[in-house]
């Protein structure tokens, strides 16, 4: 097999599968490992995949990608419609307490959905927030009361963060909080790429009495840069997909309850 055509079989691997093994390959192609490693270092040079320990990831699980949220906005759209309402059956009939809302694209559609919950079920919600982009949605929606937590709005997410962002919402005890995440995986747990926004979710986890984490599938078995829970921290995990593997056996260890979208 000539070099351009292991070229072509790898990036397509990389594309369906997220990351190779250099041994794996070495193995699929009967070539050595030095062979293998020379054709991740070309592929590398040109963009298409990042070599790590052991084998490659396709770009897009560098630690430190991190889309806007209106590149995001529109990603797995019918997944996070689903988990959102999903989630919110959270809220019981006759609620009147506190609600915490994480920023990000999935907790958005949490936010959308959130009147028509408290509606159908005779609730009202004091609602907390540190998304700028969350807040139009709630200002005057029926049934929400709503604070916005104030701090630097970073562009990539229009989420507060800084350290007074983190001190208000250490002052905070939230009964319920949904929250959002770039990655869980079974060994690293959540995690994010941004520090300042790592210590923003963390401490919102840290003050919620319960953490509803609203994730899609894509998420799963991913490495982020910054960690800012673990899997034990966390009460329910919504998603449209059956978490598997390792993460699955993780979750069930710590007693998380998953509910599927």
């Amino acid at each position: 097999m000539y070099a351009t055509e292991r070229h072509a079989l790898i990036e397509q691997l990389v594309t369906s599968d997220g990351r190779v093994s250099v041994i794996d390959l070495a193995e699929r192609f009967q070539v050595t490992t030095e062979t293998v490693r020379r054709d991740l270092a070309v592929l590398e040079d040109a963009g298409l995949l990042r070599r790590v320990h052991g084998g490659a990831v396709s770009t897009d699980r560098i630690s430190t990608i991190e889309p806007t949220v209106r590149e995001r906005r529109t990603q797995h759209e019918a997944a996070k419609i689903a988990i959102a309402r999903r989630a919110l059956e959270a809220i019981p009939a006759g609620f009147t307490g506190s609600i915490f809302l994480d920023s990000g694209t999935t907790t958005a559609a949490v936010a959308d959905a959130l009147s028509e919950r408290l509606a159908r079920v005779d609730a009202t919600a004091d609602v907390i927030t540190n998304s700028i982009a969350l807040a139009p949605a709630l200002a005057d929606a029926p049934r929400v009361s709503l604070t916005v937590i104030g701090g630097r709005v970073r562009s990539a997410t229009a989420a507060a963060v800084g350290a007074t962002t983190v001190a208000t919402i250490a002052q905070l005890r939230p009964d319920i909080a949904f929250v959002g995440t770039n990655a869980i995986s079974a060994d690293f747990g959540l995690s994010t790429p941004d520090m300042e926004e790592a210590a923003v979710k963390a401490a919102i986890v840290r003050a919620a009495r319960r953490v509803i984490l609203v994730v899609d599938g894509s998420k799963f078995q991913r490495e982020s840069l910054r960690r800012f829970a673990g899997v034990e921290d966390i009460d329910v995990l919504v998603s449209e997909a059956d978490p598997t593997g390792e993460l699955a056996a993780v979750l069930a260890f710590a007693d998380v309850e998953v509910w599927r979208a």
